[in-house]
């Protein structure tokens, strides 16, 4: 085997020309991901809309908290960071309730939803500052919901200028901070 950057190199009267443009230098850099192929593949999908089907919503409370990412527990419903994040600190509100739809919540899990929701933002901004949040629900896999069996809500931290080039034209999101790290500030910041 001969280095690719190297000229074409002779074995005997045979000369063996090196393939075109491997390992050439260009003027790109590269950020290597691998673990986003398991979103790619779809690993940790459910394997359909029932609770017992693999539901990621109804593993991770069985968990423990640094396993299952779970920021804070209510009685209803908890906060639990996103494996797959658009950025830092995204987390995610779900009820415990294997539920697809916002109007199948009680009144109670409404009420405590709504209270994460406001606990995540007050907590987020203690500990990383964003300037700003977006905050939704993707109800139905035609809405772009990833799991639509059971109902979640995105809390997303923004800054100024996170939305760079990057997921754009790379596809790919640079976030500063491991999940496990940012469960643990966020865990520790929560409200009493």
């Amino acid at each position: 085997m001969t280095c690719f950057n190297c000229p074409p190199a002779s074995i005997g009267t045979v000369s063996v020309p090196e393939p075109p443009d491997h390992g050439v230098p260009d003027q790109f850099d590269r950020l290597w991901t691998p673990h986003r192929m398991a979103y790619i593949k779809g690993e940790g999908k459910p394997t359909g809309p029932g609770a017992d089907e693999g539901c990621p919503f109804c593993v991770a409370p069985t968990l423990s908290d640094e396993d299952g990412l779970i920021v804070a527990r209510g009685e209803l419903v908890y906060a639990i960071m996103n494996l797959y994040p658009y950025n830092s600190g995204h987390v995610l509100i779900c009820p415990y309730r294997h539920i697809g739809d916002y109007i199948e919540l009680t009144p109670a899990e409404t009420a405590e939803f709504s209270q994460y929701t406001r606990d995540t933002i007050s907590t987020l901004r203690s500990v990383s500052g964003p300037h700003g949040f977006n905050i939704g629900m993707n109800l139905g896999t035609v809405a772009g919901a990833g799991i639509a069996a059971h109902l979640h809500q995105h809390v997303v931290p923004r800054w100024g200028g996170d939305a760079n080039f990057m997921p754009v034209v790379g596809r790919t999101r640079v976030l500063p901070q491991l999940l496990a790290d940012t469960r643990k500030l966020l865990a520790d910041a929560w409200p009493a």
